[in-house]
C-alpha cells in the first residue's frame, strides 16, 4: 500500500482498544485541539516497542498541553495490549489492528528487511493528523529511540 504523505486525507478507523473499548479517529480528531498523533508500532511489550512507548508516555502532558491527542495501533490483541499499558503505566490508547487493514489503509503495513531477511509486517510509523482529518506529518520506518524526541521538535511542542 502507499504510504501517506503530507495533505492527504488520513483515512478514518474505529478499533477496540486495550479496554474494550472503541476509538476512532474522527472521535479523536473532535477532541484535539491541533492534531492526533496515530503511530504504528510492532508487538506490545518488546524492547523496541516499549521504549517508543515509554517515551510517548512520558512526552503526554506536554503533547496533550499543546493540543495533541495519541493513540498507538498494532496487530496485538486487545488483551495482550491490557498487559502492556498496565506494565507500562500508558495512560493514552492503544489499538488493536489484527486484521492489518488499518495498517494497510495508512502505509504502515508492508516488505521489510531484518537481520537479512525479507519479510512482510508492520513498519514502526507515525502519521499526524489535523482536526479536519489532512495529514500534516508521516513518518515510516522511524527508529523506536529517540523518535518521540525528534517529533516533540517537529511539532513544536519544545
Amino acid at each position: 500500500m502507499p504510504q501517506l504523505t503530507a495533505g492527504d486525507t488520513a483515512p478514518d478507523f474505529a478499533l477496540t482498544t486495550a479496554d474494550g473499548s472503541t476509538v476512532s479517529l474522527a472521535d479523536l480528531r473532535a477532541a484535539a485541539d491541533r492534531g492526533v498523533i496515530v503511530y504504528f508500532y510492532p508487538a506490545a511489550s518488546t524492547p523496541g516497542c516499549t521504549t517508543e512507548a515509554c517515551d510517548f508516555r512520558d512526552s503526554l502532558a506536554a503533547l496533550q498541553a499543546t493540543g495533541y491527542a495519541v493513540v498507538g495501533i498494532s496487530p496485538d490483541e486487545p488483551a495482550k495490549l491490557a498487559r502492556f499499558a498496565e506494565a507500562e503505566s500508558l495512560t493514552f490508547p492503544l489499538a488493536s489492528d489484527p486484521e492489518h487493514e488499518v495498517s494497510e489503509a495508512w502505509g504502515a503495513w508492508g516488505e521489510k528487511t531484518n537481520y537479512g531477511k525479507t519479510y512482510t509486517g508492520l513498519i514502526r510509523s507515525t502519521v499526524v493528523v489535523d482536526p479536519d482529518g489532512t495529514v500534516t506529518l508521516a513518518r515510516y520506518n522511524v527508529k523506536a529511540t529517540g523518535h518521540v524526541a525528534r517529533l516533540r521538535k517537529d511539532l513544536g511542542v519544545d
